[in-house]
Order: C-alpha cells, then structure tokens, then sequence
C-alpha cells in the first residue's frame, strides 16, 4: 500500500490542513459518493455528491476538497470515494486529505418519495450528525441535493465545536513547556534553519525566529556565532513553505520544518523532528510565515522540554 502523498498533491490541498491561524468558522469539508445500490436510484449517489459537493463550495464558511483531486489521493491508499466512511476510518481519511469534515449518506426510495440521508463526520472527534431530505418524483435530485447542501452547511456551522478538536493556543502549548522546564537547567543554545518558500522571494527566518523567541520566553539563553557565550546545544535544520490554495481574499500556504539537536561538546544527535503546517492570511508572504510559525510552534512544544537537564 502506498503511503507517500505526492508533493504537488499536497499543496493543492494544503487549505484542507487548516491550522490554529485560520478563522474557526471555516472548515475544509470533503464530499464522498453517498450509496446509491436500490435500483430505482441506481447512479443517483455519484451524482448528489458532485452536486452537494458545488452547492457546499459557494458557502463563505466552507472549503470542499476538489473531489477530482480527492480520488487522486485515496486512490494511492487503496480507497476510493465509493464505500461507506465510518467514524473509525474518518481520522486517516482526514490526515490524508486535510479534511476536518467527511460527508457521506445514501439515496434511496421509499413509496413515492425519494430521499437522501447524509452523515456530517468530524474527522478529529468523530462525532456524526445527520441530516435528510425528501421529496416526490416532481421534486429533481438537483433541487434536493441543494436543500440538503444547506442543512449541511448549517450542521458544519453550528455544530463545528464538536465537529472540530480543539486547537491549543500559542500561550497555553508556552506555558506546558515552561511547567515541563520547572527547575531544570537550562542550557545555552544555537538555532540555525536555513528557510525557503517556493513563490515570491520572503525574506527574515519565520522558523528560526519562532523558535528562538519561545525558547528566550521559557528562559533559555540564545546564542549565535558572534556571542561569546559558547551554545551547548544546537539545533539545525531546514524548512520551506509553498503556496496552497486561496478561497475568496484568504490565501492559505503549507510549511514543513525538519531540525536535529545536537549535543555540541560531543557531536552526539540528541533529537531529530519535523513538523508541517498551513498558514492562513490575505498576503502570501504572511500566510507563508504564519504556517512556520505554527510548525515551529508544534516542535517546540515537542523538542523544547528535550533540551534541559
């Protein structure tokens, strides 16, 4: 089984990872072909979930993941848009694609009515809301797909605090790693991560910068090639940022930050880590150092609490 996502793949559903920087009220929703087997609606699934799929994506509150491009993705995992999405299979689908929300359901008939039952999944929390619409034969798939595309947005909306994990803010993963450093010594440390973003030139390191300035706030001493306070640790590495997508005036950018810390007196690899993250903001320069920092953000909670004796 393929496990390896492909690069470019990735940036174009790089919205879909929306982290702490994005607006809580927008979600990346992917759309999956609701079960369509009775043969009264034989083809009709494929069919509402394109539909559900576009009335969804002019909703201000919601980015869908291109269906086209999610197949690409599933289709490497040995899954596929067809099948039933449990909440069991929810979080991988999710870290595949980016998706905070999975919507599925099924199309089927009971007298004269046709009707379409839809399940909202939360991909982190796996909580499930349902949804459905009915109608009779003067009532066309294309006008029930829509009706229910608006109870779904509105589930997605109201109901996003349970649908999403809550994300810790930038202070509180601070303040574990300073309980974490509690009466530890802390040694003088050197941060060196060279940093590209492939698109307009950006200048300024957002990794390192981030880096540095949460270890100066949890009480380290910062040193660089100039200083003569000689670091006992260094951590070194390389990070990029790439553009992702953009969704009205938002423009979102993906990062990824891998670093090693090293133990300078004897050369010895103390830690190795990386980390990817997406940044959101009306400029792309902004977004692209918004997702570093969100990355260094993450690592720092990790590798920080390593360093001290």
């Amino acid at each position: 089984m393929k496990t390896r996502i492909p690069f470019i793949l990735a940036l174009l559903l790089a919205a879909g990872a929306i982290a702490r920087a994005v607006p809580q009220n927008i979600l990346t929703v992917a759309v999956f072909d609701f079960e369509s087997k009775d043969e009264a609606v034989r083809g009709l699934g494929p069919q509402v979930a394109t539909l559900v799929n576009a009335n969804l994506s002019a909703e201000p509150q919601i980015i869908t993941v291109e269906r086209a491009e999610l197949e690409k993705v599933l289709s490497e995992q040995e899954l596929g848009l067809s099948g039933t999405v449990s909440p069991d299979s929810a979080a991988k689908i999710g870290q595949l694609t980016g998706a905070k929300v999975l919507v599925t359901g099924r199309v089927f008939k009971a007298d004269d009515q046709t009707i379409i039952v839809a399940k909202v999944i939360g991909t982190e929390t796996s909580r499930v809301y349902g949804e459905m619409v009915q109608g009779p034969p003067t009532k066309t798939i294309v006008d029930l797909s829509s009706d229910l595309a608006k109870k779904i947005a509105g589930v997605v909306s109201e109901k996003s605090d349970t649908l999403v994990a809550k994300v810790e803010t930038r202070e509180e993963r601070i303040a574990k790693v300073k309980q974490a450093l509690a009466g530890k010594t802390l040694p003088v440390v050197l941060v060196k991560i060279n940093e590209r973003h492939y698109g307009p030139r950006i200048i300024d390191p957002a990794a390192e910068t981030e880096l540095s300035l949460i270890l100066q706030q949890c009480g380290f001493t910062l040193a660089d090639n100039n200083s003569t306070n000689k670091p006992a640790i260094e951590i070194s590495g390389d990070a990029f940022s790439a553009y992702g997508m953009q969704k009205g005036n938002l423009i979102s950018c993906k990062s990824r930050i891998e670093i090693k810390v090293r133990d300078v007196a004897t050369g010895n690899v103390l830690v190795v880590d990386r980390q990817t993250s997406v940044g959101v903001d009306v400029a792309e320069q902004t977004a692209a150092k918004t997702a570093l920092e969100n990355a260094a953000d993450v690592l720092a909670e990790r590798v920080i609490p390593k360093l001290a004796q």
